[in-house]
């Protein structure tokens, strides 16, 4: 059973017993919330990821409350994550608790996290996918493509693409059916980060994501 924890005021912490370990739910309430955004996090990071600290400030205002999933091997501490299967695993088995909230469940998350997002949407019921910064090949190798897991999601899906995202730039994604949608965030790396010489600075960006993202969910929960 999923033990309740003391958060901030703004946000509460929910611990769920997986088989690859313990997993951590961080729940930013809406006030009056009608959709819940489920997120998790990349190999490389948590869930401090500047998009998804941005999503879960701008949206609970807008009526979608958002639960950050931190995986067992990030909540363990380790600095390397699991295969792709044990990721899918944690995140099946923290779905219940998200349901537990009573809303509609998008599924999402930025980088591995949203390779989970689209290989379990159809599955589980999600409503629909959010891939941030979805690494469509490993850097340099675009004859890896991960395209088919994006494709296969079975649900309208938004993704949110850093311009010079070396793990896939939006031009390099191919055509996508029509209840799929690609933003470009001009500039843009795979976390989103800036060179100094853009005409667009970190607020600007972080605004144009959760701007597009509380554009979509209305579109694609129809």
């Amino acid at each position: 059973m999923a033990a309740k924890e003391k958060g901030t005021p703004e946000a509460t912490a929910e611990t769920v017993p997986t088989p690859p370990g313990d997993a951590r739910i961080t729940w930013h309430h809406a006030p009056s919330p009608h959709t819940l955004l489920a997120a998790s996090h990349g190999a490389g990071g948590g869930i401090e990821a500047r998009d998804l600290r941005a999503l879960a400030a701008a949206l609970p205002a807008r009526g979608v409350s958002v639960a950050l999933v931190e995986q067992p091997w990030r909540v363990a501490g380790k600095k390397i994550a699991p295969a792709p299967s044990t990721l899918d695993t944690g995140w099946r088995v923290v779905w219940p608790a998200l349901e537990n909230a009573g809303l509609p469940i998008v599924a999402g998350g930025r980088s591995a996290g949203a390779r989970v997002a689209c290989r379990t949407a159809r599955e589980l019921g999600a409503k629909a996918v959010l891939a941030l910064s979805f690494p469509l090949h490993p850097p340099g190798k675009p004859e890896r493509s991960r395209a088919g897991e994006l494709l296969a999601t079975g649900v309208p899906t938004l993704i949110v693409q850093g311009g010079r995202d070396p793990f896939g730039r939006p031009e390099e994604f191919p055509e996508l059916p029509a209840d799929m949608e690609l933003v470009e965030v001009a500039y843009g790396d795979h976390g989103f980060g800036l060179p100094k010489s853009a005409d667009l600075d970190e607020p600007a960006a972080l605004a144009l994501i959760t701007g597009a993202v509380a554009g979509w969910l209305p579109r694609a929960l129809g």
